[in-house]
């Protein structure tokens, strides 16, 4: 069954955070994952809103688990913390 990566960010500093967005890309791609929206024009009806949104199909719950706690993406999570806010979930789809 398909999961699904979705992240709210706030990028605090743009430069940092495509050192990120390259690491991040391969270590999904590595791990199966395909995005389905990356940014882009957004409505927030309820909460607070970051202003970039991510949603990322994985083929299953484990492979989303193991990308994000790859080699690769823990690298990438250097750059993120020093340039964004973030909240990231994993969800099994239905």
């Amino acid at each position: 069954m398909s999961a699904y990566w979705i992240a709210h960010v706030e990028v605090t500093d743009p430069d940092i955070y495509r050192e990120y967005a390259k690491l991040a890309t391969k270590a999904i791609a590595e791990h199966g994952g395909r995005f389905l929206a990356r940014g882009g024009p957004s409505i927030c009806f309820e909460g607070d809103d970051k202003g970039r949104h991510v949603v990322v199909e994985f083929p299953d719950l484990e492979a989303a688990h193991r990308c994000y706690h790859s080699k690769i993406y823990a690298e990438a999570l250097t750059y993120a913390s020093r340039s964004s806010r973030r909240d990231v979930i994993i969800v099994e789809g239905v």
